[in-house]
């Protein structure tokens, strides 16, 4: 039985990852670092920390610290959300159709707090969930499953009675290893991986998440 829902954010409910990709390809380049989207989707759905980590690891940098790096991104993912931030379709009817449901409804996103505020306030969702946890609280970010453990026993929940909505394949590791149901809603690109096959479910947009879905879940 689904007693909560945990929405993912970035690339899930608001469209993001563009704007992830355009921080991190204009910070990482004053560091000496050239990405590109597709280079940026091999840290897609984890925390900043480890994204910056990563690349730190693979091409180290001497003039600026990892944190200051780190604060750059953020700083122009806000900006970018703020300027050009977009709900992605399906977002106000699957909230909609869950609240109907009467179960509880939280998020639980591997960004920093103040882009999931900042997020929110573009999207008018702020007071829509129970429950907002970022994973920058954790120890360690998606795949790892504290995360929505976390968020699981914040809502008074068991994480095997929740059902999370991903967007990232990390993310839904992490759900899946907190022993959650998890529907997988990949960017197109993503849809044939079929490292996405761990989800109990895939749809190509939160518009097809119905009573169908809901039913062979519960």
């Amino acid at each position: 039985m689904i007693k909560a829902v945990i929405f993912d954010l970035d690339g899930l409910l608001i469209d993001s990852e563009p704007l992830w990709q355009e921080a991190e390809m204009l910070i990482f380049k004053q560091v000496g670092i050239t990405l590109t989207p597709e280079l940026c989707l091999q840290t897609k759905g984890l925390r900043i920390d480890e994204v910056v980590g990563y690349w730190d690891q693979k091409f180290p940098w001497a003039n600026l610290a990892q944190l200051e790096v780190e604060e750059l991104i953020v700083a122009k993912v806000i900006e970018l959300i703020n300027l050009k931030g977009q709900p992605l379709a399906g977002v106000d009817r699957a909230i909609s159709f869950v609240k109907q449901k009467q179960v509880k409804i939280a998020l639980a996103s591997s960004s920093a707090l103040k882009i999931i505020q900042a997020a929110l306030r573009k999207l008018d969702l702020t007071d829509m969930f129970a429950e907002i946890y970022s994973a920058e609280l954790e120890t360690l970010g998606k795949p790892h499953p504290g995360v929505y453990l976390t968020t699981a026993n914040k809502l008074g929940i068991l994480p095997q009675e929740c059902l999370a909505l991903e967007d990232s394949l990390n993310g839904v590791l992490a759900a899946k290893a907190a022993q959650m149901k998890c529907i997988a809603i990949p960017e197109p690109l993503q849809y044939d991986n079929p490292q996405f096959a761990i989800a109990d479910l895939m749809l190509k947009s939160l518009e097809e998440f119905n009573d169908q879905v809901w039913n062979s879940l519960i």
